[in-house]
Formats: structure tokens, sequence, C-alpha cells
């Protein structure tokens, strides 16, 4: 009670964002971001390097060479950028304390979601080819479909401006002893017409290795040995193409390709001496995707939006015997391919009911397919193929907003959506549960449908001399994964059918004050988190067919220790965001923004339990001087506070340890010279100073690097 009340009292005295996000460019300026992707975010761009609440420009990607989507959205306020650790060693994105599975990513307001556990590794997605990055954060709209229970991230590509756009970018990467460790590189060209445009666009981006820091000391010299990462390698592309009609002024039909493609090694721990090591990497990581997108005037009264897309994403992931990965002729050995796909749409009807006030309704289908067929390895030399499972569910989402003027200066916006969810098929190849010994067979799981609600409300305020004000309450849910559902974890947890959703309810309260040349934001935020999925230990559990403990025995049956996905976690999220930039003299420009979060999360069987991977203090800042024409020196710092990690190396029975780790102050330059009005050419580094520091138990981050970059524009 003590935090809700600081949290109100201090509500009139901080600023934050307002107003919608899809504002108008300046006056004689081309907007060159994908309207039709864009998704509504509560936020107005901010021009030039463009760091704010809500958006993240191309510009400030390029400017502070964020070519993976983690460490871009890493600058933006209230936007942490983490690591899972472990062996999978996934790229994390958390939204104000709400992780990868409460955050949905979409691509021009599209869902890219893996059916089978949604584990996004955001370091595949690369950034070096699109308009902007949106963030939503705790206010998602309703509109734009389910599972919005933290926030919203989306990627809005490019499209062109005039009639022949173009936009060419290298950037060669070297690491701490100058050797070369990589590249990234984009290219763009389009065409803008009065009834259409076209476009093409690629990215791609190669990790060779990378440092880490001098200071490095091995502490299992067989696991790493310092000097290049061992298992760094990745490499990624990514290809768009798009051809729009624009019959008049107010409607807009698009078709859209987008290509991705990856593969990843994934480095090692580097002291834990009580798990056994696992040797994984990743041949391909591809995602396929074609969409319609349209926007239709109806009249002077109304407004239809269109999405129609269909998705494929395969991937493989392979183990092998040890570190030379070549070989697989062990029990732990297996090649694990998934097959996905997904299909879909949604329709949204915007109708001016009056000169004061806007109906919304928008109503979103998707259905989701996952297949896959695990090829097991074994020292007899036979490996065992299985057959093909597949688990298919529809997803379905109906919603409501009312946007209502009741003045020239304050507008209330309410809404309210119902998702509901049908699995049709969830198979698995095995024993059942209860029933050890016998020949394994496809089966299936109980299948159970869900349903669920979301309300919110947001008032906004403009109070005159560039201040404006709101204040929002949204309760969001989001449906728990196939994985979490049923995944028995190597016959390491019991299946729960019955799982319900996670919900969370956000309340901001905040403004934005711009006058030109200074522009001040932040915002007051607090999230009481129900229903939290955790995994819940069931000691010496007996085999049996029930998936609900308690239970009996089947005779024979050894007792085993087993976990299950339950709803028994709860807590709260609550804390501040604080961002400025401003034309402090001619030719410089300043920016910083700041984060701090508090996240009690915890459920009962578990005391020890902490919420990892975010810190409580976290900021990025900035100067852009021009001292000279073309010339442009911008050094920056980034700096967090620690982190709750989980220590790995804990002996089986023992109980779980969490310590604080991932402190860190790095700092950053980019000097940049343009040749031309259409060329420049750039130089600098990341953690100059060559900073120590790991975000997750047992895996640092990277050491000093070095860069050299061209850009070219007509």
């Amino acid at each position: 009670m003590r935090a809700i009340s600081a949290f109100l009292l201090g509500a009139g005295c901080i600023v934050a964002s307002a107003a919608q996000a899809e504002d108008a460019p300046p006056a004689g300026a081309a907007d060159d971001r994908f309207s039709l992707g864009l998704i509504v975010v509560t936020a107005p761009r901010a021009e030039g390097v463009g760091i704010d609440s809500g958006t993240l420009s191309s510009e400030a990607i390029y400017t502070f060479g964020r070519t993976a989507l983690d460490d871009a959205v890493n600058l933006m306020p209230g936007v942490v950028a983490g690591n899972s650790g472990g062996t999978r060693n996934e790229r994390l994105v958390f939204v104000r304390g709400f992780d990868r599975f409460q955050v949905p990513l979409s691509i021009d307001g599209i869902r890219v979601y893996l059916p089978a556990d949604n584990r996004l590794d955001y370091g595949r997605f690369l950034t070096t080819d699109i308009a902007e990055v949106q963030v939503a954060k705790g206010y998602a709209s309703v509109l734009d479909g389910p599972g919005a229970m933290g926030g919203a991230i989306n990627l809005v590509t490019r499209k062109p401006t005039k009639a022949l756009d173009i936009d060419v970018r290298g950037t060669v990467n070297f690491d701490n002893d100058t050797d070369y460790a990589g590249y990234s590189t984009s290219a763009m060209i389009g065409t803008r017409h009065d009834r259409w445009y076209a476009q093409a666009s690629y990215a791609r981006s190669f990790t060779d290795h990378w440092d880490l820091p001098n200071g490095f000391t091995p502490v299992l010299p067989a696991m790493e040995d310092g000097g290049a990462r061992d298992f760094s390698r990745t490499r990624d592309w990514r290809m768009n193409a798009k051809i729009g009609f624009t019959p008049n002024a107010t409607d807009e039909y698009a078709l859209s390709y987008t290509k991705q493609a990856g593969a990843k090694n994934a480095p090692l721990h580097i002291s834990d001496t009580v798990t056994t090591p696992r040797f994984w990497n990743w041949p391909f990581w591809d995602i396929d995707s074609v969409y319609f997108l349209s926007t239709t005037a109806l009249g002077e009264l109304g407004t239809l939006k269109t999405r129609a897309y269909y998705y494929r994403f395969d991937s493989m992931l392979r183990s092998f015997n040890d570190r030379t990965q070549t070989e697989q002729s062990r029990q732990y050995a297996f090649d694990s391919p998934y097959f996905d796909e997904a299909w879909g749409g949604s329709a949204q009807l915007d109708v001016r009911t009056s000169a004061a006030n806007t109906v919304r309704l928008a109503a979103h289908y998707r259905h989701d397919k996952h297949v896959e067929a695990q090829t097991s390895f074994s020292n007899t030399g036979v490996p065992s193929v299985e057959p093909r499972q597949t688990q298919t569910e529809n997803s379905f989402s109906l919603a409501l907003e009312n946007e209502l003027a009741l003045s020239a200066a304050l507008r209330l916006t309410l809404g309210g959506s119902f998702d509901w969810r049908d699995l049709k098929k969830a198979e698995e190849y095995g024993s059942p549960l209860g029933t050890s010994g016998t020949p394994a067979v496809i089966y299936q799981y109980p299948r159970r449908d869900a349903e669920t609600w979301n309300l919110q409300g947001r008032l906004d305020w403009d109070a005159g001399g560039g201040l404006s004000v709101h204040a929002s309450l949204s309760s969001r849910a989001r449906f728990p994964t196939i994985f979490e559902r049923f995944s028995q974890r190597f016959n390491q947890a019991i299946p729960n059918p019955e799982l319900k959703s996670e919900r969370a309810t956000n309340a901001e309260i905040g403004a934005l004050w711009s006058n030109g040349r200074a522009r001040l934001e932040g915002a007051l935020f607090y999230s009481w988190v129900e229903d939290a999925i955790f995994g819940v230990a069931i000691p010496a559990y007996p085999c049996t067919a029930s998936t609900t403990p308690p239970a009996v025995a089947t005779p024979g049956c050894a007792l085993r220790n087993m976990t299950q996905s339950r709803n028994v976690g709860s807590g709260e999220y609550y804390g501040v965001e604080i961002s400025a930039s401003a034309t402090i003299l001619p030719g410089l420009d300043a920016g910083f923004n700041y984060t701090g979060i508090k996240r009690d999360l915890s459920y009962a069987a578990n005391p020890a339990f902490r919420p990892t991977g975010v810190p409580n203090h976290k900021g990025f800042a900035w100067l852009d001087w021009a001292p000279a024409g073309g010339l442009h020196i911008i050094p920056s710092v980034d700096l967090a506070g620690k982190r709750w990690t989980l220590f790995t190396a804990t002996p089986t029975g023992q109980p779980q340890v969490y310590y604080r780790t991932g402190g860190y102050a790095t700092v950053g330059l980019r000097i940049d010279y343009a040749v031309s009005e259409q060329i420049d050419l750039g130089i600098g580094g990341r953690n100059l100073f060559d900073s120590s520091y790991t975000l997750t138990d047992g895996f640092p981050e990277p050491g000093r690097s070095l860069f050299a970059s061209v850009r070219a524009r007509y």
C-alpha cells in the first residue's frame, strides 16, 4: 500500500508522453514508414535521432550501430535487453519487466508467434532496413489483437518517398585486437508515384566472432579460454518486397513478402561444473511471410482496415557429442526440427458517429499449426526417428473501442475485448504418463479451450503551451503456450491442460512537454500481476495416468521428482521513466533517458525465487556535436544496475540460489563525415573501456568492439 500511495502522490510531479503515435510528419517532410504496418502506440514521434518513450527511429538505430532488435530497443526508456543463458543462449527483451511471452512481437502489425513455445530470439531480428520500432508499454490497444499483457513491439518496414529512392549501408566490425569480426549491410531501392509504389530491401548481418574483455580470467578453459568467445558465430539476413496501390488520398492497398533466415551457435557456460554441458546449434531459423494490408475510406463517416497473412517458421536444433560438433552418437544427441505455419487476418471498422465521437470495432482470427519430429541417436549407430506430431489451435478476438472528445483539449478512450482459443489437436509421441515401459505411440493430450477478457481506458489532456498529460488503466491477459501446457521437458514435467491465462493490470500517468528545441517526457507506472505461471516442484511424484496430483502409483513404477506449470504467482511491478532531448547550441544536440523499476513477483512454494533479467536502474545518454560542416562526433553512455540471475551449478536436491549480477557502464563513440549530400563515412566503437559484465549466470557479454561504415543515399 505504501508503494501505491507513493505512486499516486507522485503522479502530479512527473512528466510523460501523450497523444497518438500516428502523427503526421512535419510539413514538407516525406514519411518513409509503411503506414499500413503501424499499430496504436500512445506517444508522438521525436525527430532527428528519435529516441522517445514509444518509438525508435531508423536514424537512431544507424547512429548507435544497433543492428539486432534486442540491442536497438535497449536504447529506449522502459525497455531492457537481456540474455536467457543456458543452452539456448537467446537474446531477450523486457518491457517494464514483462518478458517475450507477455509482449507480442509484430512486423507491420502482424504478429510473429512460434506456436510451440514462442521462444523468440530477438537477436535474430535485424533492424538495419526498417523505418521504425514501435513499443507500446502497459497500455497496448485491444484493437491490435490478443496477448499484449505487458505491451507490444512492432517493426515497421520502410516505404519509398520519391520516384527513385535508394539507401545502401555497410559496416565492417573489428574485435578487441582490431581483427575482422564480421559485417552488416542493407540496401533499399524503391519508387513512389501518385497511384502506386514499389520497393525491395535486403539486410544481412554476419558475426564471425566477438571478443571477451581482456580482463576475462578462464574458469573452465575447456568450456571457454578467453579471447574470441567460442561458438559466438551467427548469420542472419532478411529481404522484404512490397507493392502498393494508392488510388486516392485516403485509400491504400499493399501486398508484401518478407523472408528471414538465420543460423547460430550457442556459447557454453564458463563455470558450471555440475550441469552437463550441451553442445547445441541451430543450422537454420527461418521465417517466411506474405501479407495483404489495406485501408479504405467509407464515405465521410468511416474507414475499413484489413490484414490477411500467411506465416511459415522452420527451424532445426541439433545436439552433438562434444564441442567439435561433428558426431551424433550418444544418447543426448539429436536433431529436433520444427515446421510451423500460421494464417489468419483481421478487420477494423472505424465509424465517426459524431464530430466528437469515433467507434472502432476489430475482429482477429489466427490458425497456428506446429509439427515436430525428433531424430535421436545412440552408440548403437542406429538413429531413432519419431513420426511427425502435430498441434493445432485457432484463436479469436473481438475488440471494441470508443474515443470521445469531451472538449477541444480533453479526450477519453475506452476499450475492451474478448479472446478465446480453440485447441484442435495436441499430439505427442512416446509412452503416455502411467504406461512406463510400453511401446511408444502417438497419443493425444487432453484438449481444453480457453477464453479471457481485456478492458482499458485512457484520458488525454492537451494543457496548452506544448504540454500534454495522460492517465491510463489497462487489464490484459495472455494465453499459455503449448509448451507451458504440455511439454514433459525430457520426462521431468507433468502436463497441465487446465493451465489458465496470466493477467496484468497496468496503470500509468504522465505528460510530455515540447517547445521545438527541447523535449521532456516521462511516466509513472504500476502493474499488478495475477495468476503468473511457474514450474512448481512435485517431489516423489508417482508414475500414473493422472495429470494432477495427488495420485496413486502404478505398480512397478518408480517415484520421480517432477514439475508442473501452474498459475501460482502474483506480484507488482512499478517504476518511473524520464527522457529528455534538446538542441543546446547550434550544432550541439543532447539526450538522455532513465528507467527505475522494482519487481516483486513470487509464489509461496519457493520463497527463494527472484524475478530475473531486469535491473532496478537503467539509462542511456548521448551527445551529437557538429563542430564543422559534415562532421558529427557522437559519444554515448549505456548504464544499468545489477539484476537477479539464477546460479545454475546447484547440486540436485539443493535449493535454488539467486544472486545479483550485470551492473555496467559502457562508453561508445561514433564519428561521421559527410563526403557529399549522398555519402557518409563513419568510424567508432562500443564498450571502449573494455568493461567486464554478465547479464545472466555464466555468460559474459562482449568486450571492446570497433567498426567502420559507409552510407549512400539517392
